[in-house]
């Protein structure tokens, strides 16, 4: 992958974000029900405990990332932990490994918080999120932090 692209935090608060979680909103809507898509909006992305992502290239959006810091809870034997949320690479730039190395930038911020786990939920028909989750060492587990059990979401964490 080009060594030009660059990966920060950043508000998501900006037209060219928005444009890259529409274009994710609008493939989630395409596949689940309103009901199956868990989807953090603009407000709880721009909220205290979530750290949100962009890659860019040169000034272009590419893919975005965040993670919600999360109390421990019974699920997680109370363990705190960073629920990743709002993975998206723009189509034109999939195959290029942006996505694995949004998700390395957020586990790295996780650790330097001293976070040592990372959750996740995404949806059965999004292969290539499943393929990329796997690929980058997250394991299937079972649901978390009140999300329901109901055929279409699949679990996953990762001990960083």
């Amino acid at each position: 992958m080009p060594e030009r692209i660059v990966i920060r935090r950043e508000s998501p608060d900006q037209p060219e974000v928005a444009a890259l979680l529409s274009g994710l909103d609008r493939y989630l809507q395409s596949l689940y029900p309103p009901e199956a898509n868990h989807i953090l909006d603009l407000d709880a992305l721009c909220a205290p405990e979530v750290a949100f992502f962009v890659a860019r290239d040169g000034t272009q959006a590419v893919a975005t990332g965040a993670f919600r810091r999360m109390p421990g809870a019974a699920d997680t034997a109370g363990l705190a932990y960073g629920e990743i949320k709002r993975m998206v690479v723009d189509p034109a730039r999939r195959g290029e490994r942006i996505g694995a190395r949004v998700l390395a930038a957020m586990e790295e911020a996780l650790r330097a918080e001293g976070c040592t786990l990372a959750l996740l939920e995404t949806g059965r028909h999004q292969v290539e999120a499943v393929k990329l989750y796997e690929r980058c060492g997250y394991a299937p587990r079972a649901p978390f932090g009140g999300y329901p059990d109901n055929g279409l979401s699949v679990f996953y964490a990762k001990a960083l």
